[in-house]
């Protein structure tokens, strides 16, 4: 159900800044992303596991301060996340 570390160095390869940046605002919102959307499948299928909903919403306010830090803080960084990751639609 959580995100393999395999896909988590595929998404700091792609998201980091430089390498071996793993504490970026870019990084830590594309594997709150990902582990978002496992939680959401996981969530469709067991819609009574208030345990895992109950995770589910705190990566998801996690990642909104987050995005509204990175958005405050460089708006050229946020629109070329916020695209690539297919959020805001």
């Amino acid at each position: 159900m959580a995100v393999t570390q395999a896909q988590k160095d595929e998404l700091i390869k792609k998201f980091g800044r430089h390498e071996g940046d793993t504490g970026s605002t870019e990084v830590q919102i594309a594997i709150l992303t990902a582990d978002i959307n496992e939680i959401n499948e996981h969530m469709r299928t067991h819609r009574k596991d208030y345990h895992s909903q109950r995770g589910l919403m705190k990566k998801i306010g996690h990642r909104r301060n987050l995005i509204a830090y990175l958005r405050n803080k460089d708006v050229a960084r946020y629109r070329d996340l916020i695209s690539e990751l297919g959020l805001r639609r």
